[in-house]
């Protein structure tokens, strides 16, 4: 965790992820679109028998076994909203907002939503594929919004058609995808909106797309690279082997307390940065416990923080895990629940435990 040599910065996390809604133009074979079911393929289907893929193609790969009880709606762009995320952070002294979906640009109100955050008091993020973020992107910088991350599934159409659905790995389609999502990261530099890109690395094999990203995009692009979760080592190994390749070198580790994730800073010899982003094996000490997937193989993300759905009855939903969908709460259940103390408590141990063994 602490690499000898470079500086390590130990920050509380403080970011609520709000699920805007569930559409998305994509049909990525991985997605785990923040734990609930796909709503078209199961507008008909009542809660215990949610399916993770059908007809449309889309996938939602723990729908079909955590236990999520709703379906996401849309999320509405009205004093409710206001109140949610200010209960929500006054409850957990949260000041970043990150909107997701399915794909949050296609939300006809992502610019008054990104507004409304902005005047509860967030710094507002937007996780997107960049579909209509040429459209969409300069009313969102107006109303506030701060980055985006850009989900870069290939650089090419034929990287990119290689993970979608069956049905839809159609190469000019996907060229498509690449160009607006080429369009969106151009939006975002000269809206003064910062934009990075996320691209999962499984092994080396995928190298080249990484340099494709390093080299044909803007330098203003800040590029972090993920490793894949069911690869463990081999992706590891094969992104610290693409940083050497570059000539990388590791500047800073910045680790998030009481959430897991972390990510180490890699300056390249022009001067810019790239981030290795990874998951850290962090729990929540009594809700985990006793969990089936609390093991070193089947806990894939660890306690990565806080979600806010609003599902089709017109309840906002608070949760802590994807895989664990069952352990949702309605909002006003959650702000009153040990849940959220816990939650607190471990932000603030870790921490301070953190902060200790930096010092030590």
């Amino acid at each position: 965790m602490f690499r000898v040599g470079i500086p390590v910065h130990i920050d509380k996390d403080t970011t609520l992820r709000v699920k805007i809604l569930d559409a998305c133009g994509l049909t990525c074979t991985f997605c785990h679109n923040e734990g609930t079911p796909v709503a078209i393929d199961n507008r008909h289907r009542s809660s215990g028998e949610f399916v993770a893929s059908g007809s449309s193609g889309r996938a939602s790969i723990y729908a079909g076994t955590n236990g999520a009880t709703f379906l996401a709606a849309p999320m509405p762009d009205n004093d409710e909203f206001e109140q949610a995320i200010a209960a929500l952070r006054d409850a957990l002294e949260l000041t970043e907002l990150h909107l997701t979906g399915g794909e949050p640009t296609l939300h006809s109100a992502v610019a008054r939503l990104t507004r409304i955050a902005v005047e509860t008091g967030y710094r507002v993020g937007m996780t997107s594929n960049g579909e209509r973020g040429e459209r969409v992107i300069p009313d969102c910088a107006a109303a506030g919004l701060d980055r985006v991350n850009f989900s870069t599934f290939g650089t090419t159409a034929a990287e990119l058609a290689e993970v979608q659905h069956a049905r839809y790995r159609n190469p000019v389609l996907a060229q498509r995808k690449i160009d607006a999502l080429k369009e969106s990261i151009t939006t975002c530099e000269t809206n003064g909106v910062k934009a990075s890109a996320n691209i999962v690395v499984p092994d080396y094999s995928h190298a080249p797309r990484v340099h494709r990203l390093l080299d044909e995009y803007s330098p203003h692009l800040t590029v972090r690279l993920l490793n894949s979760l069911d690869r463990g080592a081999s992706s590891i190994d094969a992104i610290e082997r693409i940083l050497a390749d570059r000539g990388a070198v590791a500047e800073a580790r910045h680790i998030i307390a009481g959430v897991s994730g972390a990510r180490t800073i890699y300056r390249l010899p022009d001067g810019r940065r790239i981030y290795f982003k990874q998951i850290r094996p962090v729990r929540l000490p009594s809700t985990c416990t006793g969990c089936q997937f609390n093991n070193g193989t089947d806990c894939e993300e660890g306690f990565y923080g806080i979600r806010l759905y609003y599902d089709r009855t017109g309840s906002f939903q608070v949760g802590v895990c994807i895989q664990r969908m069952d352990l949702c709460l309605p909002l006003s259940e959650f702000l009153n629940s040990p849940l959220r103390r816990e939650i607190l408590l471990l932000r603030n141990t870790e921490y301070r435990q953190l902060k200790a063994r930096r010092a030590g």
